[in-house]
């Protein structure tokens, strides 16, 4: 097994871990449109099949315990235990060992359109014709299906990727992969399923058509279903922004919920519940527009980084002088991932750019939330 087996795809340091895992044939390049939504709330980690994105192939027939097995291990190697996890079709089924195995592993699980067992004839002969005769002999039967037909007449770009992404892969991982998918049997396990859940389909996807998601979300307590309209079985590729959203509102709640995370870690608990405690009948809807917009919706942005956001903020609020708020932003940002040294480092080009007089009152306040916090 190679180190290409996981990989790291960014996100805050100290931020939960959830963990991609992607279809049948397809590599880490299939959660393409997810990254830049998820990675600002999440460390994230993405695991390849064997055979899939470089990732070596076991020896002998391939399992689902075997790669449940391997998915714990690479897990351990990291340190990740209790995650998040979104897993697309095999991704799916290999989440949902993890969660009815070991359910203190999942803190929240998402099923994208996967089932708890496929067609094992379909899969035991499509392994041995790929060991017989490689990929190509069930390329077309494959494509064909990942795609509803008017978005792979107006995305032809994407078709020819994915068909790329295809036949890159190793065919003795695809055929592994295949024989684990022909013998998977997790009907029995759904019930055992702790983590909250949500069942993604297409309402057009061929290989797990909304019956059988249904089926599993049925299975699984509590689970949350939805299905998409007019997509096929790379849902998350086919319709990304509506994914995002759902994901997002599943595995850390609406963005008003979202905001309030980014803002207590911003400003600190403390001062945010004060805040939301003394809210009355007028400021009741400026705290919610507060949570949902500045925090929720500008600072969960991807283009910048948390960190950056702190630096930008303090800068602005000393231009500004806005003494109170500078107060809150400079402790908390030092109370994080911000130092002495950056914040003195912002305090003088804030000198130039806006002023030695703001700069001064700056340098004075920094010293200040310096000393209580010392003392």
């Amino acid at each position: 097994m190679t180190d290409t087996a996981i990989s790291f795809l960014g996100g805050p340091p100290a931020a939960p871990s959830l963990v991609l895992v992607g279809s049948l044939g397809t590599t880490r390049a299939v959660w393409a449109d997810q990254v830049n939504a998820l990675r600002p709330w999440f460390r994230l980690l993405v695991v390849e099949h064997p055979g899939h994105g470089g990732a070596g192939v076991p020896e002998g027939q391939g399992s689902l315990d075997a790669l449940g097995k391997r998915l714990l291990r690479l897990l351990d190697q990291l340190g990740a235990e209790r995650c998040y996890f979104a897993g697309l079709s095999l991704g799916g089924l290999v989440g949902m060992w993890l969660a009815s195995r070991h359910p203190e592993r999942v803190e929240r699980l998402a099923v994208i359109c996967s089932a708890a067992r496929f067609d094992s004839a379909t899969f035991g002969e499509r392994a041995s014709l790929v060991r017989d005769r490689g990929l190509g002999a069930v390329a077309p039967s494959v494509l064909s299906r990942w795609f509803t037909e008017p978005f792979a007449q107006d995305h032809p770009e994407v078709t020819a990727k994915y068909a790329a992404i295809f036949s890159s892969v190793d065919p003795a991982g695809y055929a592994y992969c295949c024989e684990a998918i022909a013998s998977a049997d997790l009907r029995a396990d759904l019930s055992r399923i702790q983590a909250p859940t949500l069942v993604l389909g297409g309402a057009l996807d061929p290989v797990v058509p909304p019956a059988i998601a249904t089926r599993v979300a049925g299975a699984i307590k509590g689970s949350l279903l939805c299905v998409l309209p007019s997509t096929a079985h790379l849902a998350n590729v086919e319709k990304p922004d509506q994914i995002n959203e759902i994901l997002l509102n599943h595995l850390l709640g609406t963005t008003l919920e979202r905001g309030l995370r980014v803002r207590k870690s911003a400003l600190g608990s403390r001062h945010v519940e004060q805040a939301l405690a003394t809210s009355s009948e007028i400021s009741g809807d400026f705290q919610d527009l507060l949570s949902r917009w500045p925090w929720g919706a500008i600072w969960a942005r991807p283009g910048l980084d948390r960190r950056t956001r702190r630096l930008l903020t303090i800068a602005l609020l000393v231009a500004l002088n806005r003494p109170e708020e500078l107060r809150m932003h400079i402790r908390q940002a030092l109370s994080d991932d911000v130092t002495v040294a950056e914040l003195k480092e912002v305090l003088l080009h804030t000198a130039i750019y806006a002023g030695v007089p703001a700069a001064n009152s700056a340098f004075a306040l920094a010293e200040q939330v310096l000393r209580n916090d010392a003392g």
